[in-house]
């Protein structure tokens, strides 16, 4: 079962508007590959191609980050037929070197979302890891002592990397990934006290200034809800792995777009 975000027209010269060329995407996160993890994901990369076009891969595909877990991840993820495009994770920082994950997944055919956009099929894709701060009234501001204000920095230059990802396209059907919940709808039923550290409103509201954006897909909340929306209305999806467990037996969530 698929669940179809948008009802966008093409054109052609000399015809009556029609229903674009639907995409299929797939999305999951949270993996989260161990050195000693064997080959638990080799049928989920085998079967997405039956179900979908398009992978998204939203972050936390390893546990810490380390160089042999990535290893472990690309031997099933080589299974993988279908266009791959990913974020990285809070755990995928956790030793360090992002960089070298980034290459190791771009080098296996990933196209990574740190800063870039691409196109596919007609369809963009744009994002990044996100970061926190909390939701709504309860966000953190920059007041108070320096480090504070650091903190909120680095979150507005987070966000605002987001935007020129989501800027580069001109599609009109996009695709945002964050590994981080732009919306307090999708971390509901983690614990309230650590909400301020799943996501952030700042990212909702970058979203939120572009039209031509269908769907959003992050992880991060395993606990969290499976849905939400951005206060203008734009479908967000949490595709955690331990969230989609409890929709099914299928290890990804298929959106057509």
């Amino acid at each position: 079962m698929t669940d179809a975000v948008s009802d966008s027209q093409t054109t052609q010269p000399g015809l009556e508007p029609g229903p674009a060329k639907t995409l299929r995407v797939a999305a999951v996160g949270d993996l989260h590959v161990g050195e000693t993890t064997e080959h638990r994901y080799r049928d989920l990369f085998e079967r997405v191609a039956d179900d979908a076009d398009v992978l998204c891969l939203c972050g936390d595909l390893t546990n810490y980050g380390k160089t042999p877990e990535v290893e472990r991840l690309l031997e099933d993820l080589k299974l993988c037929k279908i266009p791959m495009v990913g974020v990285l994770g809070n755990h995928e920082h956790e030793c360090g070197q992002p960089e070298v994950v980034t290459k190791m997944l771009t080098d296996a055919g990933v196209k990574m979302l740190t800063g870039e956009a691409y196109e596919i099929d007609g369809v963009g894709f744009a994002g990044g890891k996100g970061f926190v701060g909390g939701f709504g009234r309860y966000m953190l501001s920059s007041f108070g002592e320096a480090s504070i204000k650091r903190f909120v920095q680095e979150a507005v230059e987070d966000a605002n990397l987001i935007e020129n990802s989501i800027r580069m396209l001109r599609t009109e059907r996009s695709v945002v990934l964050l590994h981080y919940a732009p919306v307090v709808e999708t971390v509901m039923g983690e614990p309230p006290e650590i909400h301020a550290f799943l996501g952030s409103s700042r990212l909702a509201e970058t979203i939120d200034r572009y039209d031509n954006v269908r769907l959003v897909v992050h992880g991060h909340a395993h606990r969290g809800g499976p849905e939400g929306r951005t206060t203008k209305g734009t479908p967000v999806y949490n595709v955690a792995l331990p969230v989609l467990k409890t929709l099914g037996d299928k290890p990804y969530r298929v959106f057509e777009i």
